[in-house]
């Protein structure tokens, strides 16, 4: 993707928004990129947990907004994949604390100042201030979405506003794909969402048990080799700017496939 800041986001909360910039995030810090995410669920504040960092947060996005803090201090510094960093939400404070104008502020300093290649923005689900103020700033967006009727429905409207607001580089994150209930015609196709969204998908992810295991430990996937963690592997390296083909993600069944497995093969 040529947006260097991108708002990661979805009509419909629980979808993975907040594991899809984890892990997409690590990914482009593996291939080189100096590369902070941003939470900006202020209130909540999930991104350092999935991310394994909560033990090390003492500033947070609204310090800085309200000037408590410099942008640096803020900043948490992952120790697993280098140049990947932190910044994180308040858990205590409103959404009544957040100002688009001052988000702009703080993402040109983390791009001007202090060096990032990339910035992702971590919006709160729906459209209300926390939405507005995380899309203010971003130049591109991922729109990450479910293969079911009501993620997609909520997904179009996001999309709506994204282009409203004139931004016009917007891939989807199809998460979360059962192929055997795409077979059985009981989860929407691939195909089925992008003809109802009009926009190209940047990444195809399986709904994959490795997931729910690396979040509890805090351990983005991409730094494991779950089946879900190679395909976020694969999304960052298209938004990096490298040509790679959708794994196939019809399941594998018999010997050949216990080797696959066992070897690392995708």
């Amino acid at each position: 993707m040529n947006a260097k800041v991108i708002v990661v986001t979805s009509g419909k909360g629980g979808v993975g928004k907040t594991t899809t910039t984890a892990n997409i995030g690590a990914g482009l810090a593996k291939l080189g990129e100096k590369v902070v995410v941003i939470d900006v669920d202020v209130g909540l504040r999930n991104l350092d947990v999935v991310m394994g960092l909560e033990s090390r947060v003492v500033f947070d996005l609204v310090d800085v907004l309200e000037g408590n803090c410099r942008v640096r201090q803020a900043l948490i510094r992952d120790k697993r994949v280098e140049n990947l960093y932190l910044l994180p939400a308040s858990q205590t404070r409103d959404k009544d604390a957040l100002d688009p104008d001052k988000m702009r502020q703080i993402v040109n300093i983390l791009m001007q100042e202090e060096g990032f290649d990339r910035v992702l923005i971590d919006s709160p689900a729906g459209i209300e201030s926390g939405f507005k103020t995380a899309s203010a700033p971003a130049q591109g967006a991922l729109v990450v979405v479910n293969p079911e009727v009501s993620s997609v429905r909520d997904a179009d409207r996001i999309i709506g506003l994204l282009e409203a607001g004139d931004l016009r580089e917007i891939k989807l994150v199809i998460n979360r794909l059962r192929p055997k209930m795409v077979a059985s015609g009981n989860m929407l196709s691939v195909s089925d969402v992008l003809e109802i969204l009009g926009h190209k998908p940047i990444g195809i992810v399986p709904e994959d048990e490795g997931i729910l295991v690396s979040t509890n430990v805090g351990e983005p996937a991409v730094l494991g080799s779950s089946r879900a963690g190679q395909a976020f592997m694969n999304t960052a390296r298209r938004i990096h700017g490298e040509e790679v083909p959708f794994m196939n993600l019809e399941e594998e069944r018999g010997f050949l496939a216990t080797l696959r497995r066992l070897f690392g093969g995708a």
